[in-house]
């Protein structure tokens, strides 16, 4: 074999090597990012799977107040009006947003509740106040296993050289599950 002949082959064999790394490397990181993109999709329908939840026990709630803190409507307005914001709500960051307002205003609504010993005895009202406590422990998980999978996600799409691969196709970053600013000040108790 003449010495052209084998820096052809040569030259060949390495455009063939490079060629099957480039489409490892695309197809790789292609399927990687869909299973991450469905990973956060999923990670998102747990935490809408438990606000529905909330969603749904929240007119029970309010109706069982409603017989006891007949003077207490504007708290219980607000959180109809906050339930309402939640249902909609159609992008990740508006139903973030409007959860988060549904969440202030069922804590103002269960400080209304603590005047009244007779609510705090009823056995309809204790139970609900255990199903939305239990609500809101399973939307917490939810809400941090939604971060950390929007987390890994953001890191692959932006990680070089993947990030060229991610632009490419679309791949965008998520938004976190983040709480409400209110929700970072400290609470005042007074007695």
């Amino acid at each position: 074999m003449s010495s052209g002949k084998k820096a052809l082959l040569i030259v060949l064999i390495v455009i063939v090597v490079l060629g099957v790394m480039i489409y490892s490397f695309f197809k790789g990181n292609y399927n990687r990012f869909v299973a991450m993109d469905e990973g956060v999709k999923s990670a998102w329908a747990q935490v809408e799977n438990q606000l529905q939840r909330r969603f749904d026990l929240i007119p029970n709630l309010v109706e069982t107040v409603k017989g006891y803190a007949k003077q207490e409507k504007d708290v219980l307005t607000e959180v109809t009006n906050a339930r309402a914001r939640v249902g909609g709500a159609n992008t990740v960051p508006d139903k973030i947003s409007a959860n988060n307002e549904l969440s202030g205003a069922l804590s103002r609504l269960l400080v209304v509740m603590e005047n009244y010993p007779d609510l705090k005895s009823n056995q309809n009202f204790l139970r609900l106040q255990d199903e939305l406590a239990g609500t809101e422990n399973r939307i917490a998980v939810e809400r941090m296993r939604y971060n950390e999978v929007v987390k890994a996600y953001n890191v692959a799409i932006r990680s070089f050289p993947a990030n060229l691969l991610a632009g490419m196709f679309g791949f965008k970053e998520e938004a976190f599950f983040e709480a409400p600013p209110a929700a970072k000040a400290t609470p005042q108790v007074k007695f």
